[in-house]
């Protein structure tokens, strides 16, 4: 842990040189992060038509998407001051190929629990339709424009770490810290968080900046869980306003 960090302040550097030049100091829950813009990437979680979109997935699927609009501003803030202090930003996709092999046949948990799948037997006609790679509902709501810097990565299932490149990807960078935002607070976000904290990393939520699958309270209960169990609590007024006082 870095020399003379405060004892009600979490974080760490893996280069202790950087501890005094460098230092941030992000208010969060249950206490606030000590971290470095260097080892930091922002986290995207499926801001897909399909999670944020009306006639998306979710949508269909009978989940309420109409509040996700201050959520695609609030993320957008946060990647914009992230790219101002040269933050990694990761995008993620959540969905198969276009025959669903990639989401597992009965023999798959995953071809019980989710609900995409379960709403394509319900209506045939959809099939194909949903999450389905090259479909308008596996892209990228309009307001986000990756960067050629900037990391998009499929996923097939909740968590970002599963069976994907993240892992490595971060490591190779010298990442310790990820910032989230992103649908579903309570699913895919909170699974990669999850993750992220068994593999070392520091991982905050900005609560403003995340939706959920569900009524508002499993939103609350999520944020309940990670800041309780699994990592840090913070908003986007508040990332934003850290990052501008590091130049």
């Amino acid at each position: 842990m870095s020399v003379g960090k405060p004892l009600d302040v979490a974080g760490y550097f893996a280069d202790e040189n950087k501890s005094n030049a460098e230092a941030l100091v992000l208010p969060a829950k249950p206490e606030p992060l000590l971290f470095t813009a260097s080892e930091t990437a922002l986290i995207v979680v499926d801001l897909q038509n399909a999670y944020a979109s009306k006639n998306g997935y979710l949508d269909k699927a009978g989940f309420d998407v109409s509040t996700t609009g201050p959520v695609i501003e609030s993320t957008l803030k946060a990647i914009q001051k992230a790219r101002e202090v040269n933050i990694p930003v990761v995008f993620f996709q959540n969905g198969w190929d276009p025959q669903y092999q990639e989401a597992g046949g009965p023999g798959s948990p995953n071809w019980y629990k989710s609900n995409a799948l379960k709403t394509m037997r319900k209506q045939p006609e959809l099939e194909g339709s949903l999450l389905a790679k090259g479909t308008w509902d596996y892209q990228l709501v309009d307001q986000l424009t990756p960067q050629p810097n900037d990391m998009v990565i499929p996923k097939t299932r909740y968590s970002g770490f599963y069976n994907t490149n993240l892992d490595s990807m971060l490591r190779s960078r010298g990442i310790r810290n990820l910032v989230f935002t992103g649908i579903a607070t309570n699913v895919c976000v909170e699974s990669t968080i999850r993750d992220g904290f068994f593999l070392e990393y520091f991982c905050v939520i900005l609560s403003d900046a995340t939706y959920q699958a569900g009524p508002p309270e499993i939103h609350l209960a999520s944020l309940f869980n990670i800041e309780t169990f699994f990592g840090w609590v913070a908003n986007v007024e508040d990332f934003c306003r850290t990052l501008t006082n590091s130049h």
